[in-house]
């Protein structure tokens, strides 16, 4: 992705590990590049009450509270989210995958939802949500780390924040999971480099990495790995 700056907007209750977020590693020199922008919003702030309630229990009775829809909504539209691509970590959605991180990358900003205890109201999803998302098959308690997955998984593809090169050859590329990497010491606990990656040979070594990654996604993803030989033969056909 080219072009201006991408603005992340988080809607939080808990904006420290955010706030800490952006200010680290890879993700503070991007900002400091002018290469992503971000806004923290704590929905606190648009509580209607002194106490600053935003959960309450859910209709029809059940165990956890519900982050309630009048602070959410004016959150929401603070940050002109009717206008803005708006998603929602949730174990209930669609599953995060390349292709998904590929659409967000063509957004020049994003609004995401960090939702806390049983979720979110579901008027807020109908009125402001455009992509609910999982970022795998399993329960956070914080909606916080899952935003922030996104917001990673996005940003590390947009122009000048990690070389292209590195990219290539990544998991998921081509359908296929990365191959393994090794480094200094040649020796390590009597476990040797594959001879191989010293030869200085480098179609030998293109392919060895190829055929690692190949029988590392048969071996770990074979779903993966049945998707990926239907596409290599039908291409064989073409």
């Amino acid at each position: 992705m080219s072009g201006s700056a991408m603005r992340f907007t988080l809607l939080t209750l808990f904006p420290e590990p955010i706030e800490s977020y952006f200010a680290s590693s890879i993700m503070a020199r991007a900002v400091e590049k002018g290469l992503v922008e971000y806004r923290c919003v704590n929905i606190r702030d648009f509580a209607l009450d002194t106490h600053r309630t935003c959960d309450d229990a859910p209709y029809g009775g059940g165990a956890g509270m519900v982050l309630k829809a009048e602070p959410l909504a004016a959150a929401l539209d603070s940050v002109g989210a009717g206008e803005i691509h708006t998603v929602y970590p949730t174990p209930a959605g669609r599953p995060l995958t390349t292709e998904v991180i590929d659409r967000f990358c063509a957004q020049q900003e994003l609004v995401l939802i960090c939702g806390r205890y049983e979720g979110i109201d579901q008027r807020i999803i109908d009125l402001y949500v455009d992509d609910e998302v999982s970022i795998g098959d399993y329960v956070l308690s914080s909606g916080e780390l899952a935003g922030l997955v996104i917001v990673d998984a996005v940003y590390r593809h947009l122009d000048g924040v990690i070389a292209s090169e590195s990219l290539e050859e990544e998991s998921f590329q081509d359908g296929l999971l990365e191959y393994p990497h090794y480094t200094r010491p040649e020796v390590f606990r009597s476990r040797t480099v594959p001879e191989v990656l010293l030869s200085g040979h480098h179609e030998r070594i293109r392919n060895w990495r190829m055929q690692q990654r190949i029988e590392k996604t048969r071996r770990m993803r074979p779903d993966l790995y049945e998707a990926w030989l239907k596409r290599t033969e039908g291409k064989d056909k073409e």
